[in-house]
């Protein structure tokens, strides 16, 4: 199993975000680190863009000591594939570079699930959404991106994985459910909004990965925090 992080500095609402520091880690560090220690890939790669301002994308790769894939910018699916392509595996975790809060307990969870159902093409930590927006893992079988980049047009060339999940009648889906039910809160990073709760959270917690729970028990109990970024809307599947 292959992680693939996709990230890019062109945002349209926070340009530059995956490079931004968190308690003196650059947010794509915090989502390296994560993913290495769920224990449950096989390998690791950051799926960045063939544009010259993500130039500092690979550069900060180098820095990890993590592998880089550049595809295009706008097809990210085409750029997955690209990535599985130079990295061969029969299975991807997906990861998106602006969710720097991810858990590698959740993270193991869900790649140990996958791991135990041979037949299944897709399985996340968000169908349906249980977990604060920006702790979600999701596991896709390499057929099944390869099919999905056959198939898909449109938006579903941007999220990667959505073809599979909203045609579950052509694919084997599940979906896992993490208590208690905190999809209310929000801590990936899209907005100046975001970055305000973040820090808040980190410069409690510190440079260290936050067991889902205590993070989830955390905010409840600081509403203040909460309310930061409570105003952001989460984009819609057609918005790209």
């Amino acid at each position: 199993m292959t992680g693939i992080i996709q990230a890019r500095m062109g945002s349209t609402r926070l340009p530059g975000k995956v490079l931004l520091p968190l308690a003196g880690r650059p947010v794509l560090g915090w989502v390296v680190r994560a993913a290495r220690e769920s224990g449950v890939l096989d390998d690791l790669v950051v799926a960045t863009t063939d544009r010259a301002e993500d130039d500092a994308v690979v550069a900060e790769c180098e820095r990890l000591g993590a592998a880089s894939y550049r595809g295009p910018a706008d097809d990210v699916l085409d750029r997955f594939l690209g990535a599985l392509e130079a990295r061969p595996a029969d299975a991807v975790m997906r990861f998106t570079a602006d969710c720097p809060l991810l858990d590698p307990a959740v993270i193991r969870t869900v790649g140990t699930a996958f791991r135990a159902l041979p037949n299944l093409d897709y399985l996340s930590g968000g169908l349906p959404h249980t977990l604060p927006r920006g702790l979600d893992a999701e596991v896709i079988a390499a057929q099944a991106l390869r099919r999905a980049g056959r198939l898909a047009t449109g938006q579903h060339r941007v999220h990667v994985t959505s073809y599979v999940y909203t045609h579950p009648a052509d694919f084997t889906v599940m979906g896992l459910t993490f208590p208690p039910h905190a999809d209310h809160l929000r801590v990936t990073l899209d907005t100046a909004a975001d970055l305000a709760l973040l820090q808040a959270v980190t410069g409690k917690f510190g440079d260290t990965p936050i067991p889902y729970r205590e993070l989830v028990d955390w905010l409840e109990l600081n509403p203040e925090v909460r309310a930061l970024n409570a105003g952001v809307r989460q984009k819609a599947l057609c918005e790209g």
